[in-house]
């Protein structure tokens, strides 16, 4: 089997292959090649026994998608992005890449003919979900983007569910909620600083906080992220219906309760560190977000996350601080 990988450079993706060459299979079937790529060249993950390609390139270039699926991969996954800030701050460079460069992937794999039929997951966001919305949000509620972002990641769930439904390619869209604790520097993301009011506390470092202690957000954690990958790859898609796009599980929560929860598990000095400091920009965009879902397909066909905010950073301090605080 061989998998590619479209934005392995980051976070997702270079967990997703580090899980992947920790076991040399993907499911139950071997792995016998990787094939990696993003805008700079990934790293190849360490004991991996098949062949690793790492490629730096861009899918807002036409001629990249052809190049990346002349190979026929078994398993295509879609994790390149512009993220939300940069989207809505770079019109033109957003739609390029979120929703050209996946339109060009996508018919890369439908003009392949001879019965060639992968395997697709695409990563999706909670932001193609715009208010009014309810309390909490059901699986058939409607798509309304409040920005570019949110309106290029639904019209990428609409092309993968339509090249399903024409047999080009076995497509599942994975709306994923903000991943936290990311590892590494702060993004251009709006979302990036749900990760910050934790990630650097627990390192010694002090963190700004641009909304109010009440806004309530949806997250899971990297580990569960790549499970939720992985899953999507080696799932039986037959149960999901012709709609391809799944709300992925989370765990909803305030700033307060992040911040109750750095508390319980790292003291009130950690706590301390966090320094507020408004920004009505990225508030007025993770205020447009959803808050609560009920994510019932996702669950009842075997995704799974954390449920509690206590879990979340026990398995950042487990998975990048070596499973300890200093």
């Amino acid at each position: 089997m061989q998998v590619l990988i479209i934005g392995a450079a980051g976070m997702i993706g270079r967990k997703v292959s580090e899980a992947i060459a920790k076991t040399g299979t993907l499911g139950d079937r071997p792995v016998t090649a990787l094939k990696l790529a993003d805008v700079v060249a990934p790293t190849a993950p360490a004991g991996f026994s098949g062949t690793v390609e790492t490629l730096a390139v861009d899918i807002g270039d036409p001629a990249t998608a052809p190049a990346l699926i002349a190979s026929r991969p078994d398993v295509v996954i879609i994790l390149a992005a512009i993220v939300s800030g940069e989207a809505e701050a770079d019109f033109d460079k957003g739609y390029r890449i979120n929703l050209d460069g996946t339109r060009w992937l996508l018919d890369a794999i439908r003009t392949q003919g001879d019965g060639y039929c992968p395997r697709v997951v695409f990563s999706s966001s909670a932001a193609v979900f715009g208010r009014p919305f309810p309390d909490q949000i059901s699986d058939d509620f409607h798509l309304t983007p409040l920005t570019s972002y949110g309106t290029q990641k639904a019209i990428g769930e609409l092309l993968v569910s339509d090249y399903s439904r024409r047999g080009f390619l076995d497509g599942v869209s994975l709306r994923l909620p903000t991943i936290c604790i990311r590892p590494g520097k702060p993004n251009l993301a709006a979302s990036s600083f749900y990760s910050g009011i934790l990630r650097e506390p627990l390192a010694g470092l002090a963190a700004k906080l641009p909304v109010p202690t009440s806004t309530r957000h949806w997250f899971a954690s990297p580990r569960a992220a790549v499970g939720f990958v992985l899953h999507a790859a080696t799932m039986d898609t037959g149960p999901i219906g012709p709609n391809r796009a799944l709300t992925m599980p989370g765990l909803s929560a305030t700033v307060g309760d992040q911040i109750e929860a750095l508390r319980r598990v790292a003291g009130d000095a950690a706590v301390a560190l966090i320094e507020p400091a408004e920004d009505p920009a990225v508030a007025a965009i993770v205020g447009g977000w959803a808050q609560d879902f009920e994510a019932k397909r996702a669950t009842d066909l075997g995704f799974k996350a954390e449920a509690s905010f206590d879990e979340i950073i026990r398995i950042h301090i487990e998975d990048e601080l070596g499973g300890s605080l200093g």
